[in-house]
């Protein structure tokens, strides 16, 4: 087991990438570094802070395995410190590395790449995100959501929070600044994170949510 305070220290020296859109023009000073972040609305930022986890350091784990050499200990540690919104980042940012797109020389993500991306390496993310938020964010269960609401996107958006009421018009929530999502798990809804861009289209988030590595529960045994 790792210590929260070790872990820590290694999420602060990690190297940030960007998301699956390619970069915009509206760049922004992060934690004294400057990042450029996408939903599947808008670019913006999203907050500095998250609301804070009362995790005992034993729960942390240590065997994180990956068929690509990737480190998760800095996600773990986001995750295990409460630091949702830093770990929503690096989540997807570990994604663009796993999926072979960083290789090639982008930072996104083609739908056509998640097939790529090992099971063993998403199982893992997957674990992370399920035991620090205590079941209720994953890509496990986006899927859920996303098989009640029968593969309807907009419904599905819903049921996960990524809507909100504009006056009269619903639209999808944007980062200008303060960001419009809950990185809080007690206030989120079930499968609020982590967050997928759609600015490319939907194929890439339902490309996530057909991965074999959901066809059984494999992914929740622990290494």
């Amino acid at each position: 087991k790792l210590s929260i305070a070790t872990i820590a220290a290694a999420v602060a020296v990690a190297t940030p990438t960007y998301a699956f859109a390619p970069q915009c023009n509206s760049a922004v000073s992060v934690r004294a570094s400057s990042a450029v972040f996408s939903t599947m609305a808008d670019s913006g930022v999203p907050p500095t802070t998250s609301a804070p986890a009362d995790v005992n350091d034993e729960m942390i784990p240590t065997k994180l395995p990956s068929d690509v050499g990737f480190d998760y200990v800095p996600l773990a540690g986001a995750l295990a410190a409460g630091d949702l919104a830093e770990a929503d980042q690096m989540t997807r940012d570990a994604l663009i590395v796993i999926s072979g797109a960083k290789g090639k020389g982008r930072d996104f993500v083609y739908w056509t790449e998640v097939k790529d991306i090992p099971n063993t390496d998403l199982a893992t993310i997957e674990r992370l995100w399920n035991q620090f938020s205590g079941g209720k964010f994953g890509y496990s269960v986006q899927k859920k959501k996303w098989r009640q609401s029968k593969g309807n996107f907009e419904t599905w958006c819903k049921k996960i929070g990524w809507t909100t009421q504009d006056g009269d018009v619903e639209r999808k929530k944007r980062w200008f600044g303060a960001s419009e999502f809950t990185y809080d798990v007690k206030k989120a809804p079930e499968g609020h994170l982590p967050l997928t861009s759609a600015l490319r289209g939907t194929s890439l988030i339902k490309k996530l949510m057909e991965h074999p590595v959901w066809d059984n529960d494999d992914w929740k045994k622990a290494p």
